[in-house]
């Protein structure tokens, strides 16, 4: 971590707002305690406020399948080499009904968003032949595109719609991935965790973890 961490409990200095504050955040943790991510954001209180509200909302309060949701989280971690990222929301998305097979292709599969129309045929036509559901083939395209070359193609898009997901669901996926892009890239910049410097775990170390 290239900061110090806060304090895991607010500081006697502290006013009652941050008091509050972390007793959300605690609130939101509980059973476990702070996480190295929280006590990053808790050098700046209002921002870990709005932050946990925000990821909270995504985590808690989305009826968009969690699998699916947790499949996008862990190809933004590949995406943007965020190794904190990709260890702890693997064993996430394996709890919640991805395959391994499907999570190795999540870690494996080129991005389809390269702008360079060959490379992201030859990438297309990987993806269709993954082991990959269709849902989940849209899923990694639209997290590819929104991650990588920011703008959507409209077939990516309207595929959305085509395998069935709701404008709800829609909107839920489209805020996970900018809500994680932005995790992984507080992640990385400050190395919280201290985790820069390490390899992904790989889905069979992932699986095993999960015995």
């Amino acid at each position: 971590m290239r900061l110090p961490y806060a304090p895991s409990t607010p500081p006697e200095s502290a006013g009652p707002d941050t008091a509050e504050i972390y007793s959300r955040i605690a609130a939101r943790r509980h059973p476990r305690p702070l996480i190295p991510l929280d006590l990053s954001l808790l050098h700046a209180p209002p921002v870990a406020d709005g932050w946990n509200s925000f990821i909270g909302a995504i985590r808690t309060r989305t009826v968009l399948d969690q699998g699916l949701m947790e499949l996008a989280v862990c190809r933004v971690a590949v995406l943007n080499g965020a190794i904190y990222e990709w260890n702890a929301h693997g064993p996430l998305a394996l709890k919640a009904g991805i395959a391994p097979s499907e999570l190795q292709d999540a870690r494996t599969l080129p991005p389809v968003a390269t702008g360079e129309t060959e490379k992201d045929a030859h990438a297309m036509e990987l993806v269709e032949k993954s082991s990959l559901s269709p849902r989940a083939r849209t899923v990694l395209v639209y997290t590819d595109q929104m991650t990588k070359s920011i703008k959507v193609d409209d077939a990516v898009f309207a595929q959305l719609q085509t395998v069935g997901f709701s404008d709800r669901e829609i909107v839920e996926l489209t805020t996970g991935i900018a809500g994680y892009n932005c995790v992984s890239r507080f992640l990385v910049a400050l190395d919280v965790g201290e985790n820069n410097d390490k390899e992904m775990k790989t889905v069979d170390e992932l699986v095993e973890g999960l015995k």
